[in-house]
């Protein structure tokens, strides 16, 4: 988008998919906008990648947004719940190629 806003979907646990705009020029990560919309993220660490309450499904969008780093990966490898596009939301700052990323969370079960 041009304004600076893109629109994040999250899938929820029923199915239906929830609209968030997030602004792009704040260096914002994934992980801060879910906690401001009310999504129960821990972040126990604070974005550190220490310990995975933050942790996603990237269900779609630009490919390079299911590819996590090696630091990631290595807390990732922890969880007894992994998909191939498993992501940390602290390490996905938001950009504007994001605009339409489709995610789910799966540290915590999501009740609405």
């Amino acid at each position: 988008m041009d304004d600076g806003l893109i629109t994040i979907f999250v899938e929820e646990e029923n199915g239906k998919r929830r609209s968030i705009e997030a602004p792009t020029d704040m260096q914002l990560s994934l992980m801060e906008v879910l906690k401001a919309s009310d999504y129960p993220i821990q972040a126990t660490c604070g974005g550190m990648a220490l310990c995975a309450t933050c942790h996603v499904e990237v269900l779609d969008g630009d490919d390079s947004y299911k590819e996590a780093t090696d630091p990631e990966l290595d807390m990732l490898d922890t969880l007894p719940e992994l998909t191939d596009t498993s992501r940390l939301a602290c390490q996905m700052r938001l950009a504007e190629d994001m605009d339409g990323l489709v995610v789910r969370l799966l540290a915590t079960e999501v009740e609405f």
